[in-house]
């Protein structure tokens, strides 16, 4: 019997039927554009898919923004300018409101949030997802992954949890990983209040932005990794890193860990067109917790 024929009696479409075939290995122009694409919007985030087909014919790729638009689908990349419909919540999971906006972030473990970023490699890529704490700016766990399931994001949220306590709000975006019932089911379980960015909204989840930028070009980029176990290494050197010794502008060039076990010398406020820091670097210098 005839494929066509078959996917009618099914009452599935066809395309369905050689959907295995299309996930394929990028070629090597295709994992060129990806990466092009993810270190552009890593430092234009409000970068959308026409001015990315710009900055791309600049550096010499005319391609149209039809194959733009489905490169940056694959990274789950889009401009953070609001478009049309933006505020509509998919029909099928509950969204829940943005809790952060004026709350003085004054403590450890008061809000936490996660976050998805797409790791290049030499032959493919792969996703990085981590849990943060607003106060301090400590990463609390990470996990990789080569799906977008909400799996590892689930994995990463469960370790935070073991290793240090609740926090009193969680925040995300509105992405599919993290309206699933397998996720939100977590957090309500420790009772915690469920915060989600609004969409279009660029600063909602800034302090886990910030991280993807600072891990991409201060060890990603420059260390260019070939393979999963090699980027795994390598991340948990950098993650040490960056929470027991680089030093920290925003906290008064302390280190998360010391910020966080000291619960003194960070905090955050949200307001509608800035982030407000709690206190100034005079403050945190006068403090001398570093």
């Amino acid at each position: 019997m005839a494929v066509t024929r078959q996917c009618e009696l099914a009452g599935v479409a066809r395309s369905t039927v050689y959907a295995p075939l299309l996930v394929a290995v990028p070629d090597e122009l295709e994992l060129l554009l990806l990466t092009l694409i993810d270190a552009e919007y890593t430092r234009h985030p409000f970068y959308g898919s026409r001015k990315m087909v710009v900055h791309l014919g600049k550096m010499g790729h005319l391609i149209n923004r039809k194959r733009v638009q489905r490169l940056m689908g694959i990274l789950g990349l889009v401009g953070m300018a609001p478009g049309p419909n933006t505020s509509l919540p998919h029909p099928q999971r509950k969204i829940y409101p943005y809790l952060l906006r004026g709350v003085n972030v004054t403590r450890p473990n008061q809000v936490w949030s996660t976050d998805i970023t797409y790791i290049r490699l030499a032959r493919g890529f792969v996703y990085l997802a981590a849990v943060i704490d607003w106060y301090s700016r400590k990463v609390l766990a990470w996990r990789l992954s080569n799906t977008l399931d909400s799996g590892f994001c689930v994995d990463c949220l469960e370790q935070s949890l073991k290793t240090y306590g609740t926090p009193d709000i969680f925040n995300t975006d509105q992405g599919c990983q993290f309206t699933s019932n397998v996720f939100t089911g977590v957090l309500k379980l420790h009772d915690i209040a469920i915060s989600m960015d609004g969409r279009g909204r660029a600063l909602d989840n800034i302090f886990v932005e910030r991280l993807w930028r600072s891990v991409k070009h201060e060890d990603v980029y420059l260390k260019g990794y070939v393979n999963m176990p090699e980027l795994q290494l390598g991340l948990t050197e950098y993650f040490e890193l960056y929470n027991t010794e680089r030093p920290h502008q925003s906290l008064g060039y302390c280190t998360p860990d010391i910020v966080y076990q000291t619960a003194s010398g960070g905090g955050a406020r949200i307001v509608d067109k800035f982030i407000e820091r709690k206190t100034t670097l005079k403050t945190w210098a006068a403090q001398g917790s570093c």
